[in-house]
Parts: C-alpha cells; sequence; structure tokens
C-alpha cells in the first residue's frame, strides 16, 4: 500500500486514525487551520503526486467549517497532482435538502455535489445518504455503505426477542423494513408531518402492532431528538414495553441530549460517522465505530475489489 494515503480534516480526525489504525497505516500529515481572518489554510506535508489519496472528512458541526476545509483539501492534493482523489465523507451534510418541497428554494445536497466534484474529487465514499437518489448528484462514482448489518449485529448479540422495528416515518420505512428482515422482526411505521422548517414534526399515526413488545426505532439520523421522544412516548402510549432506538448519524444538536436523558427510551446506539466531543451526559448513548467499514471500504477501492460485496 505504498501508493495510498489517508489525511483528515479538523472536523473527525479520531475516525481517521482509527481507519489508518485499521489499514496499518499512518495517518497523512498535513496542516489545515484558520487564520485570525476566518480564511481557511491546507498545506500538504508529505509528496502526494501519482499516489491514491483519500481524504476523511464528515461534514459535521461547524457545518460549514467542515465543508470548506474539505473543499479546500481537495483543491490542494488535486493542485499537487495526486493520481485519484476520493473524499470519504461518512456524514453528508445538507443532505436532508435534497428536492424542492416549496416554492424558490435550492436544492442544497445537489450544490454541495458539484462543489466536491468542481474541487477536485474523482470519487466519494459516504454512508447512510438521507436520500439515496442522493447519488444521481454526482458525475463520478459515489460508493455508499450502510451501518445497518453493524446495528444489527449489535441488537442480535444484545437479544432482539420479542421486538418490533419501528420506523421513524415513511421516508425510513425502506431501510427499517431491511433492518427487521434481518433480525426477522415485525415492522411497525409512524405517520408523522413536518410543521413548518423548524424542524418540528407531530406524530399522528402508528402503523402496526407494538402492544406488549419492545420497541427498536430506526431512523438514519437524530438532530435534535424531538422526533425521537416524539415516537417514544407514541409508543409507550400504544402499549409497547421497553424502547430502544437505533441510528447512523448522532448529529445531537440544540437540546437532543437533554431530550434523551429525560426520555423513558433505554438506550441509544449510534456509530462515530461524526464525533461526539464535548457532549456530556451520554449514559444511555452506545457508540459503535465504522472504522473498520471504512478501512475495509478504502482496502477495496484501493485495490480493485468489490464494495458491494462487503454487504453480500
Amino acid at each position: 500500500m505504498e501508493e495510498l494515503k489517508v489525511f483528515t480534516g479538523n472536523a473527525h480526525p479520531s475516525l481517521a486514525r482509527g481507519i489508518c489504525d485499521y489499514l496499518k497505516m499512518p495517518l497523512g500529515s498535513a496542516e489545515v487551520f484558520e487564520f485570525s481572518n476566518e480564511n481557511i489554510f491546507v498545506r500538504i506535508l508529505e509528496n502526494v503526486r501519482r499516489r491514491d489519496v483519500f481524504v476523511v472528512q464528515p461534514v459535521c458541526s461547524p457545518v460549514n467549517k467542515s465543508l470548506v476545509e474539505l473543499l479546500i483539501m481537495l483543491d490542494a492534493l488535486k493542485r499537487a497532482s495526486a493520481e485519484r482523489i476520493t473524499a470519504v465523507v461518512p456524514y453528508y451534510g445538507y443532505g436532508r435538502t435534497d428536492k424542492k418541497d416549496q416554492p424558490r428554494v435550492p436544492i442544497t445536497a445537489r450544490l454541495v455535489a458539484d462543489m466536491l466534484t468542481v474541487a477536485g474529487a474523482d470519487r466519494v465514499l459516504t454512508m447512510d445518504l438521507h436520500a439515496p437518489q442522493i447519488q444521481g448528484f454526482f458525475t463520478i462514482p459515489v460508493d455508499e455503505l450502510t451501518a445497518v448489518s453493524l446495528l444489527v449485529q449489535y441488537f442480535r448479540e444484545k437479544g432482539a426477542d420479542d421486538m418490533v422495528v419501528v420506523a421513524t416515518d415513511i421516508g425510513i420505512s425502506k431501510r427499517a423494513r431491511d433492518f427487521a428482515a434481518r433480525l426477522n422482526l415485525p415492522l411497525a411505521i409512524v405517520e408523522k408531518r413536518r410543521l413548518g422548517n423548524a424542524g418540528i414534526s407531530q406524530t399522528l399515526n402508528i402503523i402496526g402492532e407494538v402492544k406488549g413488545k419492545k420497541a427498536l426505532i430506526v431512523d438514519d439520523e437524530i438532530d435534535t431528538a424531538g422526533s425521537l421522544c416524539s415516537v417514544v412516548e407514541a409508543v409507550i402510549e400504544e402499549g409497547a414495553g421497553k424502547v430502544y432506538a437505533c441510528c447512523t448519524h448522532p448529529i445531537f444538536s440544540g437540546p437532543a441530549i437533554q431530550r434523551i436523558a429525560a426520555s423513558p427510551v433505554e438506550e441509544v446506539v449510534v456509530t462515530d460517522t461524526v464525533p461526539l466531543r464535548g457532549k456530556k451526559n451520554l449514559d444511555k448513548i452506545v457508540v459503535l465505530s465504522v472504522a473498520p467499514l471504512l478501512g475495509e471500504a478504502i482496502h477495496r477501492i484501493h485495490t480493485g475489489l468489490s464494495v458491494g460485496a462487503m454487504f453480500e
């Protein structure tokens, strides 16, 4: 693997180090910092000419700074004559703005795809996009991994008897159905509606039977945890016993942690696609690492093996 290099910005260096530990190689050396005028500076500190380069950088808080760091790193590597540059974006920020659902609004997920391509990315490696059609926004190859197998394995080992998988809304029902099928469990779906653009939702109905069962709530990300807590309350009102939850991306913005701590949910299982640094009161949070998954995908992309075969 002499031609392989892995670099990272400041968004999630611990994940990049975990990936390099899996690959048994050092993390690439680079300076990435912000001047006093808030301009971001990048300098690659080793030779990347004709190398296969991967840049690990989720577009997470602070979202805009993380995104610009990634774009500038891609540009620096492109100008340093890297042979191929893969943007490893475990969490694709702006992915929720994937269509025009109101008059005169942008499709920011497409804009970010264009920016990554223009900046120099030849390929994108990501995890559990908010909407699968985002792959079609790119004119370069996109490998989308999923944390479903990781989460399923956790609950299989924990014991999933007498559980029902609950999709937080109709949009996530396909992923939840896959989750339920792997655990051989029934599926219930929460019907809800969004109220404006403030991230507030109203639970209307639960399609399926949860009474007398343990509920496992499945979502792709948890932001303010408002939707999660309303679903937890709804399934308990319908007669569910213990309630668990899981997601790939623990954004946990605003009052999310406090809401989860005060909620009757037993456990929230997440992955480390975004960092939880600085977060407190994480007693109910279980974090599973995606570093081996991303590391294996990087190894397969670099050596020309099938990425899809990882999930067969």
